[in-house]
């Protein structure tokens, strides 16, 4: 039965990760409607403002088993929602459709449905099982776990270093660290994000693109630190027509070009845990990925404002160079990609 039931919410995170990238700010989820052993339907959340998952795993049933919906168990990733939002509650559809038996990864901790969800199931007779898997659940949900109980967006620091330690030659000149198939998984990484972020020196040395263009789907909104609007208008970022968001403590240009938006804020203390809220509170921003350069990385380092960082290492080495930014603690797993090696950190924020 264990067995079973951790078989049916690894289908349900193999599902909900295929909404990465078009669900954020909200949680990927995935559901499977399960008889006798066999699938009867499944369905994940695919877009922001759409149906959940659950609502999508019900449609999927053909004709001929919809007699068997009341006789079925529902295994979900996420606590199905008990509120109205976008859509209406999952819980209502669960109840309306006689489902007897829910399995659950692990609790939604949006303060609106944190367990209440499982309660009003459980007070219609419905019986309720959480806790499968829950560590993998709550590691897919922690984006939005993190936006909600911190009011920011969940932020990825992304470095790619040289196999001796470096971050980039001294001069700060274009130095390509991994090879081609790693730039296409860090592009993936884009288009799972909301918004890249980079400073002024990265923006002005390797004039980036920050698109997705080795991926499918959307490319993230960007994001430029330029504190005294010293930044050329001739490089890419503002010249081919993204929307890009310039954080600076000066005032908008006069006659700036309409995908270019400003935001103007002190660059005190405080500049990090204040952009990050304004991000996320007036931007709908829920992931973050953060490219650069050296002293931004290291800066959000310093403040603990970070919540994973993907460290890229290559095979290529430099005499000198700039040291890469130091991150605490050992990294929670690390990968082989071909050449490359990619190490994965979390940070795990103290209350």
């Amino acid at each position: 039965m264990v067995k079973d039931a951790e078989r049916y919410i690894t289908r349900c995170f193999d599902l909900a990760r295929m909404g990465a990238g078009s669900v954020s700010p909200n949680p990927m989820v995935g559901a499977v409607l399960v008889h006798d052993n066999q699938i009867i339907g499944e369905g994940y959340y695919q877009k922001y403002g759409a149906a959940h998952a659950e609502v999508n795993a019900l449609a999927s049933v053909s004709a001929s088993n919809r007699a068997l919906i009341p006789a079925a168990t529902l295994y979900v990733s996420l606590e199905p929602c008990c509120i109205f939002g976008k859509t209406p509650p999952c819980t209502n559809l669960i109840i309306q459709e006689k489902i007897p038996r829910v399995v659950i990864s692990c609790l939604d901790l949006t303060p609106e449905v944190k367990g209440r969800g499982v309660e009003l199931l459980r007070k219609h007779g419905i019986e309720v099982i959480t806790g499968v898997l829950e560590k993998q659940g709550q590691a897919l949900a922690a984006t939005r776990n993190v936006s909600v109980s911190q009011q920011r967006p969940y932020v990825i620091l992304k470095m790619a270093i040289t196999r001796n330690g470096f971050f980039a030659p001294l001069d700060h000149s274009q130095f390509w660290i991994t090879q081609t198939l790693t730039k296409r998984l860090v592009h993936r990484w884009r288009m799972e994000a909301d918004a890249i972020l980079v400073g002024t020196n990265t923006a002005l040395m390797d004039d980036p693109q920050l698109d997705n263009r080795l991926y499918y789907g959307k490319s993230p909104l960007r994001i430029v630190l330029d504190r005294k609007l010293q930044l050329p208008n001739n490089l890419k970022i503002f010249s081919d027509g993204q929307p890009t968001l310039i954080i600076t403590e000066q005032d908008k240009p006069i006659n700036s070009a309409s995908h270019l938006h400003y935001l103007s804020m002190n660059f005190g203390e405080t500049f990090w845990l204040d952009l990050l809220a304004i991000l996320w509170r007036d931007y709908k921003l829920g992931v973050i990925l953060v490219e650069g350069g050296q002293k931004v990385l290291s800066s959000l380092i310093d403040t603990g404002l970070w919540d994973e960082a993907r460290v890229l290492i290559g095979q290529k080495t430099l005499a000198v160079g700039i040291p890469s930014p130091i991150l605490p603690g050992s990294p929670e797993k690390t990968l082989k990609l071909g050449l490359d090696e990619l190490k994965v950190y979390q940070h795990v924020q103290r209350s």
